[in-house]
């Protein structure tokens, strides 16, 4: 079967699209974020075509490009453009495919329509990125708690950030989630920094 997976996190700038491009490359997969919401200076697909090392044709262009850094609904609205979420439908690839979110599962992608539905309606297995720091407990079992009650598939937990065992320990446990590792922090972030920081952390038997 073909591996697919939605990517989200448990708030904003998580790690979710560094954590999306180890996760694509290691896969040597495609990798689509459907709605972009600001791109200054650069946008999520860009970052992902620096530090996934794949192919350009291997990034899909998103169906949404919208200009200023906010929820996807206020910057269509500022755009004058209307989501459809009826356009959003999971592309067809060859190989693994790794679809980011736009920020967390509650996000709206109109006024009427959370990230979490159009999740519910692809049925695919979510990836949720969480941080490691003071406050991931309560986040991060509160998006567990949302995907549970939509029955989305949870394939596991992945964290970013400084080691901090307990945390990811208790929320393993409490979760009853897999936790699929934990990303460091690089100061050095490039291609080749994170394919290597990638495969020393996670294993890629959990992406099967």
């Amino acid at each position: 079967m073909t591996r697919r997976f939605v990517v989200s996190g448990t708030d904003t700038n998580v790690g979710k699209t560094v954590f999306a491009a180890g996760l694509a490359g290691s896969l040597r997969g495609h990798y689509w974020k459907p709605i972009q919401s600001g791109f200054a200076p650069e946008g999520d697909k860009e970052t992902v075509m620096r530090l996934s090392g794949l192919p350009a044709d291997h990034i899909l262009p998103e169906r949404y490009r919208l200009m200023a850094p906010l929820s996807p609904h206020r910057s269509a609205e500022l755009d004058g453009i209307v989501i459809q979420p009826s356009t959003l439908v999971v592309p067809d690839t060859p190989g693994a495919l790794v679809i980011e979110g736009a920020g967390g599962l509650m996000v709206p992608i109109t006024r009427e329509f959370l990230q979490i539905d159009l999740y519910r309606t692809w049925d695919l297995p979510v990836i949720i990125v969480a941080r490691t720091m003071l406050g991931t407990i309560n986040h991060t079992l509160l998006s567990i708690a949302a995907l549970r009650m939509q029955e989305i598939p949870i394939h596991g937990v992945a964290f970013v950030g400084e080691d901090n065992s307990d945390n990811i320990r208790t929320i393993g446990e409490m979760g009853e989630v897999r936790v699929l590792g934990r990303l460091p922090h690089l100061p050095q972030l490039n291609a080749h920094t994170l394919r290597d920081a990638f495969t020393t952390h996670f294993r890629e038997e959990d992406f099967r």
